[in-house]
């Protein structure tokens, strides 16, 4: 999941900073504003650095102003947020060692080795402190280390700066370290009055001019962390925090966030007794319950009759396999550290699944296949295992048990343009009926390291044909260099929640690859043999993670079609019960799945209980209903349509169920004829 994605303001113009000027008085002398909003607190140069206002090049420069309401200006904020936590952590803990401390989406963290967990109480009084320090107006000020040896000393009391002093690199961005490439520098707080130095740390920088220019922030929770991420280094304590260009933005986050949490799918999953996650079975291995099972079953019955009806053609493959299956597709190494360790038998080592495509490729190489077959496109609801690590499973969307709806489409390269248009009409068209319907899609491509096969002509090929499908689409395409797979480039769709969160959803990505190394072909019109292209395609990405996502997409509300109890009967009284019984039954006939609730409990409160419970259609039943034999619809928001015949209301529910309408039912909505 990702939060939304902050539209740009309108374009800065570009300012010439002479040579010898600061670019902090270049922007001034352009009349740009310097606070509020849309306040300037970086420049990027012609070489897309960002570069602190202080900066002051040796020739005339033009440079780019950076706004704090843009993405990269929130980045600036939040790094420098992050600072302040820094200072206030030790000013407050002078035994705290320091970790790492970068921006990230939506907000920053700092890593700190301190003796005691930090507490709520700790926190509060944090927060208090960096107030303190944003008000004095402290300077951030970068500095030149000159070299190795005089930053190990400067940094003698810090051990893990000390460890980042000797890789002196830039590393994986997962790790986010705060040394340059090319220097040493750090960032000293100076006092606005004396200029002397109040705190420091080691940074590549830049930051916002002064600690005042971080015009909103808030300090969020506490988690463990380990060093650089490997759990063979020490355990510490880390800060998260957000920071944003002004109150007003901070509030609609925190907003945000707070529905985010209201709607998080392991509560409801929870409270409307969907799923559960056993700890005698293992982080990250799911089970549902009755009342989950039904939604999935719905999930995936219809995602079944939608493939069948567009040529589809289904199969099964087993959980665990030969070891060499995986060394042929090329998956071993390349995803080692992400499946579970082999179990060996017979002296061969086995490996649970953890994708389906190689299997899927011996069944289309299990026999000689015909031009005239292609494309063949091959389904399965597959079950893989992934070991992902304690710190990244959360929840049913990211788990390490996942069944995916998982397709390879074999096709000729003519038919390769034609048949990747479909397919994202068709993914698009499904995601839309279980009611998703604001996309966006990335496009991931070729990086520059070591771990992609095949030739730079192929991926060109297969990239611009995937580009161009993209385009064709209508949908706002963005791109996403090295984010491809080892063996092709991929659509990734993103789908908007209802509260304007993005999820990624399907996958579509094109393959020449595992075709040579499977040695797949089929027998052209000519007569001769040729090798197939191989698209995979995950529309859910798992069934898993979709059932996650639409939980958070409806608040546990959803739809009637894929509502577990569609239908509860409640009567005023026991003897209204029986006509109940008779309207159930219709329903039960005509597929509903509806259920009569004849506790002890008053009226009210089995109102209360099945609105809780995010039940769709309550139909209610007293003396004159009975008399005049029928109901009046009770609906989750409150409303009511009273006196309805019990054919009328039967015939209701059974055409809105049927027309899998996503909206739920309300007295507005609902049209009868009473």
């Amino acid at each position: 999941m990702s939060e939304p994605r902050p539209s740009a303001a309108e374009p800065t113009p570009r300012v010439v900073v002479p040579a010898g000027t600061t670019a902090g008085a270049a922007v001034r002398e352009a009349g740009l504003p310097g606070k509020g909003p849309d306040a300037i607190v970086v420049v990027r140069d012609v070489d897309g650095r960002l570069r602190d206002l202080s900066w002051t090049p040796d020739a005339d420069a033009q440079v780019e102003p950076v706004a704090a309401d843009t993405d990269d200006g929130r980045s600036v904020i939040r790094h420098s947020a992050a600072h302040v936590l820094a200072q206030a952590v030790q000013q407050q803990f002078p035994e705290a060692k320091l970790g790492i401390g970068p921006p990230v989406r939506d907000g920053f963290y700092y890593d700190f080795d301190v003796d005691k967990p930090f507490t709520p109480e700790d926190l509060q009084a944090l927060e208090k402190r960096m107030k303190q320090i944003i008000k004095g107006a402290q300077r951030f000020s970068r500095r030149k280390v000159e070299s190795v040896e005089a930053a190990k000393e400067e940094l003698a009391a810090e051990p893990y700066k000390l460890e980042l002093v000797d890789l002196k690199s830039d590393v994986d961005t997962d790790e986010v370290m705060e040394v340059g490439g090319g220097e040493l520098t750090v960032y000293d707080n100076l006092d606005p009055r004396s200029g002397e130095q109040v705190w420091g740390d080691l940074c590549r920088g830049p930051h916002v001019p002064t600690t005042k220019h971080i015009p909103a922030f808030k300090l969020t929770r506490v988690a463990a962390a380990y060093w650089r991420g490997d759990e063979k280094n020490s355990q510490l304590q880390r800060i998260y925090g957000t920071a944003w260009e002004s109150q007003e933005a901070q509030d609609t986050y925190l907003e945000r966030l707070a529905e985010a949490e209201r709607r998080d799918h392991r509560k409801l999953g929870a409270e409307l007794d969907l799923f559960s996650f056993p700890e005698e079975i293992g982080s990250g291995l799911p089970v549902f319950h009755p009342k989950g099972g039904i939604i999935r079953r719905e999930l995936e019955n219809y995602s079944r009759r939608r493939h069948e009806e567009s040529g589809y053609e289904f199969v099964n493959t087993p959980h665990i396999t030969k070891e060499q299956l995986f060394l042929t597709s090329g998956h071993l190494p390349y995803y080692a550290d992400t499946m579970f360790p082999p179990l060996k038998f017979d002296e061969e080592n086995y490996y649970l699944k953890a994708m389906n495509c190689p299997m899927h490729h011996l069944i289309f190489r299990s026999r000689g296949r015909s031009y005239r077959e292609l494309p063949l496109r091959l389904f399965e609801f597959g079950t893989v295992y992934r070991y992902e690590k304690s710190g990244v499973v959360h929840g049913l969307t990211r788990v390490r048990g996942l069944t995916m709806d998982d397709s390879h489409i074999y096709c000729t390269k003519e038919q390769m343009p034609a048949e990747l248009r479909s397919l994202l009409r068709f993914v698009l068209d499904l995601l839309a009926d279980y009611g998703l319907s604001d996309f966006y899609l990335e496009l991931s491509t070729k990086g520059d390291t070591g771990k992609f096969i095949g030739s730079d002509e192929e991926w060109a090929e297969a990239t611009e044909t995937l580009r161009q499908a993209a385009v064709d689409s209508g949908l706002e395409l963005v791109p996403d260099p090295g984010g491809a797979a080892y063996y092709g480039p991929k659509i990734s769709v993103q789908a908007k929640d209802a509260i304007g969160r993005s999820w990624q959803m399907s996958t579509i990505q094109v393959d020449f690859n595992h075709p040579k190394r499977f040695e797949l072909a089929y027998t052209a019109s000519d007569g001769s043999r040729q090798m197939p292209v191989v698209l995979h395609r995950a529309l859910f990405g798992s069934i898993e993670r979709f059932f996650g996502v639409l939980t958070e997409h409806y608040a546990g509300a959803f739809p009637a079609w894929l509502a577990p109890v569609q239908v509860v009967g409640i009567p005023i009284a026991d003897e209204h019960a029986p006509h109940l019984a008779d309207v159930a039954e219709k329903l039960r006939a005509a597929g509903i799945r509806v259920d009569v609730d004849t506790s002890d409990d008053r009226m009210q409160k089995k109102i209360r209980n099945h609105t809780t419970q995010k039940v769709p259609f309550m139909l209610l039943a007293g003396g004159k209903d009975v008399e005049a034999g029928a109901v009046s619809f009770r609906f989750r928001d409150g409303s009511q349509i009273n006196g309805v015949p019990v054919d009328e209301a039967v015939r209701t529910v059974v055409e809105w169920v049927g027309r899998r309408e996503n909206e739920s039912p309300s007295a507005e909505l609902v049209k009868v004829e009473n």
